[in-house]
């Protein structure tokens, strides 16, 4: 299969294969994805899928999920030199899922510049809340009548953040600013560099059937509290593996143990900031659902020495 990719210019990029699922990947700096579309790609039998946006700030990415076990055989940029313009070539063999599985994985060294590194400390006596908007760049989240879950959130959160500014000796730290994928982890180590006092995860889900409606404040646990909250949990983890990001086998067992305790100590205090949030959802008036504290194995919620919720504004 040979993927066809015209730009107006040549960009820095580089491309490479992910599995479990198996995805193309392709990283620019940066481009624009004005008039790109899914379908364009229609015909690609090889492609189940293709999304594309901001990833990290100065860069851009398209996501291919991939519908066999399709090893990357070479990707070359060429330029014309009378237009300017340039063209990515990729091709890609039919071969066998462990040939795909040992071949797949990200180029050796780091590109992208430290997220965490910079960020600032908190204040002595100062409390600091990290506004965590869902989603954002290559991955959408959920959509509805032409809305998106990562703008609804990333606007949220900047009106949340301009409340909490008005209160005495309260700082706030979004882990996106923008329109660019933050990556799960990313998001957890944003809030521990910081040394964030609460994180609070926001997110907007869309049903398509049902009648549900209604906030719910999710915490973390390693069995949901029902089905419901299970799927959820399920849906946002998924968005790091479509947008190339694999964080698989990160943990050890040791660090397992010792996160295990330090959440032990951390779990009331979760669970007072969660009770808290619906209590004044509640006074407000806001819409809440039928059963508004639940609990589900969240990723983004896995900081063990800060209180972390997760809030679906309904």
């Amino acid at each position: 299969m040979t993927l066809t990719l015209t730009l107006s210019q040549p960009v820095p990029y580089r491309v490479y294969t992910l599995d479990e699922p198996r995805r193309l990947v392709l990283d620019f700096r940066e481009v624009d994805w004005a008039g790109v579309s899914e379908e364009l790609f229609a015909e690609a039998k090889a492609l189940t899928s293709v999304r594309f946006g901001g990833f990290r700030p100065g860069w851009s990415r398209m996501v291919a999920e991939l519908g066999g076990a399709f090893t990357l055989r070479s990707a070359e940029m060429s330029r014309d030199d009378q237009r300017g313009t340039a063209v990515l070539t990729v091709v890609l063999d039919t071969s066998d899922e462990a040939t795909f599985a040992d071949r797949a994985g990200p180029p050796k060294g780091d590109v992208w510049p430290d997220p965490v590194a910079s960020l600032p400390r908190k204040q002595t006596g100062r409390v600091l809340v990290v506004l965590d908007p869902g989603h954002g760049g290559i991955d959408p989240g959920a959509s509805r009548e032409g809305q998106t879950e990562k703008e609804l959130m990333l606007a949220f959160a900047r009106e949340i953040e301009e409340e909490l500014r008005r209160l005495p000796n309260v700082d706030v730290l979004l882990t996106r600013t923008d329109d660019n994928f933050v990556s799960l982890e990313r998001r957890v180590a944003m809030a521990h560099q910081a040394e964030a006092d609460i994180f609070i995860s926001l997110h907007a889900d869309a049903l398509s059937e049902g009648h549900a409606h209604g906030a719910t404040v999710h915490t973390l646990a390693d069995d949901a509290t029902d089905e419901a909250s299970a799927l959820l949990a399920e849906r946002h983890d998924r968005a790091d593996m479509l947008s190339g990001t694999d964080l698989t086998g990160q943990d050890d067992v040791v660090a397992d143990v010792l996160l295990d305790l330090a959440r032990q100590e951390t779990q009331p205090r979760t669970e007072r900031l969660a009770k808290a949030i619906v209590g004044g959802l509640e006074i407000k008036g806001a819409p809440l659902n039928r059963r508004p504290y639940r609990a589900a194995a969240f990723s983004v919620l896995k900081a063990a020495d800060i209180p972390s919720i997760l809030l679906e504004i309904g």
